[in-house]
């Protein structure tokens, strides 16, 4: 079954809302830690709007699981990235007017930034994941930076308004992920999914892990966060 990495940005979200000390995103690290949650992830954004430095630094300290740091390769965000070490460093687009993550990198454009930047990272030693759409011409861009890891952003899949829409983007994240497993490509997934949309991208044969935040902290709410991120590893579990 694949592994499931939470992403407790929306923890800090809610902190800055009043510029205080609480929730204290680490402290809710460390409870998905205890529930079963195979890594944690969290943005540190270019403005810095949720997660800071400070909360970099300390779960890197605090985890026993693996830490996967999305990023952009804004020069300060790659410095930190190479200051704190974490277990892993997810390259993501960014815009300072979005909301959430739009779509996925494009390599192609960007591979000779993104090649100094991969190869900046691995020097010390933090294994790289691109952020992609499911598209194989991204795929075979990956390839060539040379990447251990790609993520595919299941957004439009998780976005689709219908069946028929919803089974085809299903179809092409099922065929990018064998192709680039045939490349020698570990493949993860995430962006926009949800309790009931989940265990279709969990049963894609191959998948190694799934990444989600913004569902679980919102289930846990109601239902605590030991429990929201146990029943997501439950659905997981079911492929």
């Amino acid at each position: 079954m694949p592994l499931l990495g939470v992403n407790i940005d929306h923890i800090a979200t809610l902190r800055q809302q009043r510029r205080e000390f609480d929730p204290d995103p680490v402290k809710g690290a460390l409870i998905c830690q205890e529930a079963g949650a195979d890594s944690i992830v969290a943005h540190l954004r270019e403005d810095r709007r949720h997660i800071n430095d400070r909360d970099i630094i300390a779960l890197k300290k605090s985890l026993r699981i693996r830490f996967n740091l999305e990023m952009s390769v804004a020069p300060d965000v790659v410095a930190m990235a190479c200051k704190v070490r974490p277990d892993q460093a997810t390259l993501v687009p960014e815009r300072r007017q979005e909301l959430t993550t739009e779509g996925g990198l494009d390599v192609i454009r960007n591979s000779r930034q993104l090649k100094t930047v991969c190869a900046r990272l691995a020097d010390k030693n933090i294994k790289v994941s691109l952020f992609i759409d499911a598209e194989k011409d991204q795929v075979d861009a990956s390839k060539k930076l040379g990447v251990p890891f790609i993520e595919l952003h299941t957004g439009p899949y998780a976005e689709a308004l219908t069946a028929r829409k919803r089974e085809t983007e299903l179809k092409k994240l099922d065929s990018i992920t064998q192709y680039a497993r045939s490349l020698g490509i570990t493949v993860n997934a995430g962006h926009g999914l949800k309790y009931h949309n989940t265990v279709n991208i969990a049963r894609i044969p191959g998948m190694y892990e799934l990444n989600i935040g913004h569902s679980v902290i919102s289930y846990a709410i109601f239902a605590g966060l030991n429990n929201a991120v146990r029943e997501m590893k439950r659905l997981a579990s079911l492929s």
